[in-house]
């Protein structure tokens, strides 16, 4: 496990599309003390995509030989031959600068984050304020095939199921509400 679990972790999750690495985004630009965890992944970067900015693009083997070294906190396979996961050597980073981690994860990963923190972890669940606008959004975003939105959109239903089990479930029908209501939740949590 981590050598120090000293730090604070805030955990954002929701179906994609939901807006919740928008929401990470606007929070990072304030100076709450907060820094991103960057993910690890085993697919290939977007054309918009840095690695070690939007992910740790480990490729497919280089994911499984990682998790063979145990040097995630946790992983997913969240598709086939897909997998996500947080390496422990980022929170380790983070928390060395005084810093709150931040997630921007999918459900289960970021369960079992909360899990494995508890009480050290906040977990934001962001919902959209319908199944119709989550799908209009993943449209709208023109980086999806049409088959990609429809296995999202099928995850999605999964996904709404588990809000309830999240510290806090934050409906994105209106983005600067949501962007505040999620700094105010935060500034509450790291006081505490």
């Amino acid at each position: 496990m981590l050598e120090n679990k000293q730090g604070k972790c805030v955990i954002f999750s929701a179906p994609s599309g939901a807006g919740k690495t928008t929401i990470v985004h606007y929070l990072l630009k304030q100076n709450l003390g907060l820094e991103f965890s960057v993910s690890a992944c085993s697919r290939s970067p977007r054309s918009n995509e840095m690695d070690g900015r939007d992910y740790h693009f480990l490729g497919l083997d280089g994911f499984k030989d990682n998790i063979k070294q145990d040097a995630f906190v946790e992983w997913e396979e969240v598709y086939t031959d897909n997998f996500y996961g947080t390496l422990k050597s980022e929170i380790e980073r983070i928390w060395s600068h005084g810093k709150t981690v931040v997630f921007d994860v999918d459900v289960i990963g970021g369960l079992n984050i909360k899990r494995i923190f508890g009480d050290q972890a906040l977990s934001i669940f962001v919902q959209p304020p319908s199944y119709d606008e989550l799908e209009k959004r993943l449209r709208k975003r023109s980086t999806e095939t049409e088959e990609k939105i429809q296995q999202r959109m099928k995850k999605a239903n999964t996904e709404l199921e588990y809000a309830p089990k999240f510290d806090v479930v934050l409906i994105n029908d209106h983005l600067d509400a949501a962007c505040h209501k999620a700094q105010n939740l935060i500034l509450d949590f790291i006081k505490n």
